[in-house]
């Protein structure tokens, strides 16, 4: 029974309240909705007949509009997603205090120096969703009986759960040994001194943990007292030990057997939509295979990010043929062809090799990744990526401002970022953009400035979405090391006994951050539905804001200047179009899946195109320089002035890569 009291005080929990029959009697039918069966539900739930509403619906956006009127599917995930976010404050607010669908407890761990407010939780008796979490981990220990359990702590939200669960373990399962891990760990507890967490781990890994597994596998399943965790905090004597990182002993990324996803019950995986965006309904659908191209950040160079930790440092890619390998095994294990690749940065070069061993083996892979927007990501190459069942990239522009961008060593400029951000999306891959205020010497020009890059990006069509972050300075990044390098001081250098990463520090701006964060936030949301680009920037902001200095065609003029790829004598040929034939008239007749493309050429040339695209066809990766010599040969003219005149426009149209 709900709190009769709480319900007087607030409006919308008594509204839900009130409801509760239809809420309860419709929530399972939502719920396999989002889980992907049920599909012939999407019109009554479109509709917005079918659902009661709360206050998840009242900032609606016009739905019509941002979904249009092909989205039915896409805009009732979207409606279906608000009705369990309603289902899920109610419960936040009445039994679970802590409850999010994917972030539980996150604000007691995102800045815990020390562990005495996660102990006051821990100690608390179970609330009904806690309840229900333990006696899931009860059955599974029951069936499965382990000797050791891990538990990945990637996020603070996810620390509370998991030294609950160590604590069931020690109390009802004793002999079973407790392991903390992952990315929380690894950022947050490099300088531990706090032992009480040990009440509930026994230990607790850094960075990868395949050394550290492996030796405490050998230290309390075969006995060997010797093996010791290496990048591991565990209590021996009652003393605190940390074993460093012993690189002799390290596990090698690309000697790592395929993840094996068989047990995971994707078929009660999610899909919310919690905003009208194509990239955010990427991330919340919980049906992607998750895998990784390569370990670590092959630039590694960003002054704001943690390039002093394994995690970023160690850049061990994996070989394509191995990639493709495990799609292929995992596709088979989960039923599912969709991928996202988790890397930090993936590698041109790598997703280049990918790509084309996707296309060889004829993969119906649909797959997304992060990337740096290099120069070396050119049109074509985006276009192969797209062939090969890329839909979306994501990547780091940070600051629209080439100053601060050397300042945080980048190594991408605001210009540069323009261009490749138009390649893709002229490949028809979505681009979602990282954005950051609040840097050191960041001045508030400099931010309204970045904002209008953005606006005109946007407006273009290079991005289709984009999120700003406030900066937060780390312990284990440049910035954190030496911040007066910076422009920035440090608050103080006490070092905590629980968690240490993010550095209180001062810094003179010249603007209220706060209020210009709010202004961002706002104006990308209605940059990303397609609204508000007419609107003057400083309409977006409470306070005053000066007027941007960028030219409202900047953009617009980089999307316009055609782009000359030269390739060189070791790129390879690509032909994605279809079958070429010589037409009675002379002409070279290439069909295509929505429209045929023809060809004036002398006949020397069209004998050479037609005999050249059947062989990169059944042969894919030719490389320039044959290309180059063969038609030499054949039609005794340069390769170059047929490729970059109208006939290799046409040609490209078709199908043409060079990559």
């Amino acid at each position: 029974m709900a709190n009769n009291s709480l319900l007087q005080k607030n409006s919308n929990l008594n509204h839900i309240y009130q409801n509760r029959e239809s809420y309860l009697n419709l929530l399972p039918s939502v719920l396999q909705f989002l889980q992907g069966k049920h599909p012939e539900l999407a019109h009554r739930i479109a509709s917005r007949q079918l659902l009661p509403e709360a206050e998840r619906f009242r900032a609606i956006a016009d739905m019509d509009w941002a979904f249009g009127t092909l989205g039915v599917q896409e805009k009732a995930s979207h409606i279906a997603t608000l009705f369990l976010e309603d289902v899920c404050t109610f419960i936040r607010e009445t039994a679970s205090p802590h409850f999010e669908p994917i972030r539980y407890a996150e604000k007691l761990a995102t800045y815990a120096p020390t562990f005495d407010k996660l102990q006051e939780e821990i100690d608390r008796p179970a609330d009904p969703v806690m309840e229900a979490m333990e006696q899931l981990l009860r059955n599974q220990m029951i069936t499965q009986q382990p000797k050791i359990v891990g538990f990945t702590v990637p996020f603070p939200g996810n620390l509370v759960a998991a030294l609950r669960g160590c604590r069931l373990i020690k109390k009802e399962f004793s002999n079973t040994i407790t392991v903390l891990g992952g990315g929380f760990p690894t950022t947050e507890l490099r300088s531990l001194t706090d032992t009480r967490i040990f009440a509930y781990a026994n230990y607790v890994v850094l960075d990868d943990g395949l050394s550290a597994i492996r030796a405490i596998a050998q230290r309390h399943i075969s006995h060997k007292e010797t093996a010791k965790p290496t990048s591991t905090w565990y209590l021996e004597n009652n003393k605190l030990q940390f074993s460093p990182e012993n690189k002799d002993d390290a596990v090698k990324f690309a000697e790592l057997p395929c993840p094996d996803f068989t047990d995971l019950p994707h078929h009660l995986y999610l899909g919310l939509l919690d905003m009208p965006n194509p990239m955010h309904q990427l991330w919340s659908n919980g049906r992607w295979n998750k895998l990784m191209m390569a370990h670590g950040c092959y630039w590694a160079g960003c002054t704001f990010c943690d390039t002093t930790l394994p995690y970023i440092q160690q850049f061990e890619p994996l070989k394509a043929v191995a990639i493709a390998n495990h799609m292929e095994q995992v596709a088979a294990q989960t039923g599912s062809w969709g991928f996202h690749f988790v890397d930090e940065a993936a590698p041109p070069r790598l997703l280049k090799e990918l790509s084309l061993e996707i296309i060889r083996r004829k993969l119906p892979v649909t797959w997304w990744t992060n990337i740096r927007f290099e120069k070396t990501f050119t049109p074509d190459l985006c276009r192969l990526m797209a062939a090969a069942g890329c839909i979306a990239v994501s990547g780091g522009i940070e600051v629209a401002s080439d100053r601060i961008l050397q300042l945080i060593n980048k190594g991408v400029s605001v210009d540069q970022a323009t261009i490749v951000t138009r390649n893709f999306s002229k490949a028809g891959i979505m681009t979602h953009a990282y954005l950051m205020y609040g840097f050191p010497t960041e001045t508030l020009q400099e931010t309204i400035d970045s904002l209008e890059v953005v606006r005109q990006l946007f407006e273009g069509g290079n991005l289709q979405s984009a999120f700003w972050h406030r900066f937060a300075m780390t312990e284990h990044s440049p910035v954190g090391k030496n911040p007066e390098n910076f422009g920035a001081k440090r608050v103080a250098s006490t070092q905590w006994p629980f968690a240490n990463n993010e550095v209180p520090f001062t810094a003179t701006f010249d603007h209220n951050l706060q209020m210009v964060g709010e202004g961002l936030r706002v104006a990308t949301y209605n940059y990303m539905q397609g609204l508000g680009f007419d609107l003057p920037l400083h309409k977006w902001f409470s306070g005053k804001i000066p007027q941007p200095t960028h030219l409202k065609s900047r953009i617009k003029q980089h999307n316009q200047t055609p782009v000359i790829d030269l390739p060189n004598e070791h790129s390879k040929v690509i032909w994605l179009g279809g079958v070429a034939q010589i037409s009675s008239k002379g002409e070279v007749e290439i069909a295509g899946t929505k429209n045929s493309h023809s060809l004036h050429c002398n006949p020397n040339q069209a004998q050479w195109l037609v005999s050249t695209i059947t062989a990169i066809t059944t042969k894919p990766g030719t490389s320039y320089a044959d290309l180059k010599e063969s038609f030499q040969n054949e039609t005794g003219e340069p390769l170059e002035l047929f490729l970059f005149g109208k006939q290799g426009t046409v040609l490209r149209k078709a199908g043409l890569l060079i990559v």
